[in-house]
């Protein structure tokens, strides 16, 4: 896919945004780099947050929770969907280089799956499918919600995307949790 050239305010702001986050970035990223346990742990996070965990949830809710779960795993779906659609888009356009590739000292502790870091696609996956699953089964929040955060501060750690980019995606993510609920209030 072709990307379309970024407009140069974009770029500024960028630029500006990486210079003051980079004192963050690399010491969270330092801690990848000195202990392979710390790297390991939040590698394995990322993975799982590729989408594995995710797919797991979407499809466990209706065999352990019956007919009550079949709209929240639809919606986790479709807001799934979607979440990969507007972020790939954001991406293509925006065009911010992971840490990794722009800040000195920055080493990724796992492969990118793409060039760019805004928005954290991890993240607004782990935010939306936590807040639709909570939203539902609010049992699950002990599990959940200290996942997302680990999935959230993995990114980070391991070099792949800046805090604002784990911000936006956290925005993104609950934003189309709360607005699939609004759309599909009653229905299931």
């Amino acid at each position: 896919m072709a990307t379309a050239p970024v407009d140069v305010r974009v770029d500024g702001i960028f630029r500006r945004v990486d210079a003051f986050e980079y004192a963050w970035c690399l010491r969270l990223n330092r801690g990848c780099q000195q202990r392979r346990f710390v790297r390991d742990l939040f590698a394995a996070v990322s993975k799982l947050g590729d989408g594995v965990f995710w797919y797991a949830l979407i499809f466990l809710l209706p065999a352990v929770y019956g007919e009550a779960a079949v709209m929240p795993s639809v919606r986790m779906a479709v807001v799934g969907i979607v979440g990969v659609l507007l972020y790939k888009y954001l991406k293509s356009r925006l065009v911010r280089e992971r840490p990794y590739i722009s800040l000195a000292g920055i080493v990724p502790g796992t492969p990118a799956l793409d060039r760019y870091s805004f928005p954290s696609g991890h993240t607004l996956h782990a935010v939306s499918f936590t807040v639709l699953a909570v939203a539902s089964f609010p049992e699950l929040a002990w599990l959940l919600v200290p996942f997302a955060m680990l999935v959230a501060a993995s990114r980070v750690v391991l070099g792949l995307h800046y805090p604002t980019d784990v911000a936006a995606g956290a925005v993104i993510g609950a934003t189309l949790a709360f607005l699939s609920m609004a759309l599909t209030a009653g229905v299931g």
